[in-house]
């Protein structure tokens, strides 16, 4: 029990297949820059209050500087028998240093020392996120400056509503990961308070300076009640929930694409990068990434699902419980950072088959809500001059017509006498686009402006 840190009180060997099944450092040493970060703001905090010497304190960061760049290259031994990142590097310091080493985890416990790195990670993990959104916003805003002038079919159930601005639609979905963003940043306020110093559970009794360490860490706020710091998960299932509502609107938009790819859409050729073939079917162009994308956020919300089950019935403070929590959380990022890295390259590659779209724009009779709302303005009652367009749309219907405009004047005039001349004037997608007033609207000057503002707010 000597190589254990926990091992005074034993007296036999650890089972190995304990060992094996207790050990978190399979997944745990992608922590090691966070637990390190950690470490030297803990020991430079001792030795402000005077618990270690200048010259300890310069020896322990040196120290953990080395053994950074001993893992960072590819040098540094992972072993079974020390358990966790925070053995390994601790145990590697007192290799180095002797007695000084061993003064590091002065006032401090393995439980809001993990709890302070994996808050540190996390807090990076966002940020990248955070880029990651950023860019996939630029890029579904340069696809709307694009394809200013094309028209879109609307969809509702799927089926035909009214046209829209392709760059509305482009801009739809920066404004779903602007919310997005916003969830990152509110996320990442309520995370960004100091778990270290809370030690195991109680606090302690020598003299420490928490503010000190958070300030060296970049926390707002230092933890107010120890015995909730090392049971606080919260952060990391709020991570998750976070990134399940990304993976949900990536999922949506990539089910959509999948669609519009298809020869029945025809709306949208994607690039050859990020597709692939059939080993059998010469012909096949399948979307493959877009389907990933898809298929991954059962990960994403798996990953949520696992964390809130795991501490569900978990009682006050630290549970070994807990340390279930970083596979879920750390494949929950890693999804949603490559989902993102990619939806980026295929809005950037994606083209828009305008003449295909164009050949059956005017189909599904886009054009009946603003005939409509002519009537409302003309003075007749919603609910009536819904009943007469609904009529006209059958007549067409009947009558074997795609459009609304194909049918004879006198048709019109005769549904109602407020559809008379003037009513070809407003018939048409282009027309129905058109005539669009509200805010928000895929209006051509709203469509613009909305740009406008987007352009600046991704500057």
């Amino acid at each position: 029990m000597a190589n254990k840190p926990w091992g005074g009180r034993f007296e036999g060997k650890t089972d190995r297949r304990v060992e094996q099944f207790t050990e978190s450092i399979s997944f745990d040493r992608r922590l090691f820059k966070h637990d390190i970060q950690g470490s030297i703001a803990h020991a430079r905090m001792l030795a402000h209050v005077e618990l270690l010497t200048t010259d300890e304190c310069q020896q322990i960061v040196q120290g953990l500087s080395e053994i950074q760049a001993e893992i960072e290259a590819g040098r540094f031994e992972f072993v079974l028998e020390r358990e966790d990142i925070h053995m390994h590097i601790e145990a590697a310091l007192i290799e180095k240093l002797g007695d000084v080493g061993r003064k590091l985890h002065t006032a401090r416990s393995r439980n809001d020392q993990v709890a302070t790195d994996l808050k540190l990670w996390t807090r990076d993990a966002l940020d990248r996120i955070d880029g990651g959104l950023v860019t996939l916003q630029r890029a579904f805003l340069d696809a709307a400056g694009r394809h200013r002038d094309v028209i879109l079919p609307g969809y509702t159930h799927l089926q035909r509503a009214q046209p829209v601005l392709a760059a509305h639609y482009f801009l739809a979905y920066v404004e779903k990961l602007a919310r997005d963003r916003s969830r990152v940043r509110d996320c990442r306020e309520r995370l960004n308070v100091l778990p270290l110093g809370a030690a195991a559970l109680a606090g302690t009794t020598l003299p420490i300076d928490r503010t000190h360490v958070a300030q060296s860490l970049g926390f707002a706020d230092v933890a107010a009640n120890s015995l909730d710091v090392s049971s606080d998960r919260d952060f990391a299932i709020e991570s998750a929930s976070v990134l399940s509502l990304i993976a949900v609107h990536l999922s949506g938009w990539a089910e959509e694409w999948v669609l519009w790819s298809t020869q029945e859409f025809s709306f949208l050729a994607l690039p050859d990068a990020i597709c692939t073939g059939s080993s059998i079917m010469p012909q096949k162009k399948n979307p493959d990434v877009l389907e990933l994308i898809r298929g991954r956020t059962g990960r994403v919300i798996g990953a949520l699902q696992t964390l809130l089950v795991l501490v569900k019935g978990l009682p006050l403070a630290y549970n070994r419980d807990l340390q279930e929590d970083k596979p879920p959380l750390f494949e929950a990022f890693d999804t949603v950072e490559a989902c993102l890295d990619l939806a980026a390259v295929v809005v950037e590659g994606a083209k828009l088959r305008t003449d295909r779209i164009n050949e059956r724009l005017d189909e599904g009779y886009l054009d009946a809500t603003t005939l409509m709302e002519y009537l409302i303005r003309e003075g007749i009652p919603q609910r009536t001059a819904h009943e007469v367009i609904g009529h006209l749309v059958g007549l067409c219907e009947q009558k074997g017509l795609n459009r609304l405009a194909d049918l004879p004047e006198e048709e019109f005039s005769r549904a109602n006498p407020k559809l008379g001349p003037k009513v070809k004037e407003q018939l048409g997608v282009a027309n129905a686009v058109k005539a669009f007033r509200s805010f928000g609207s895929t209006a051509p000057e709203e469509v613009e402006r909305q740009i406008g503002i987007w352009c600046d707010r991704l500057k």
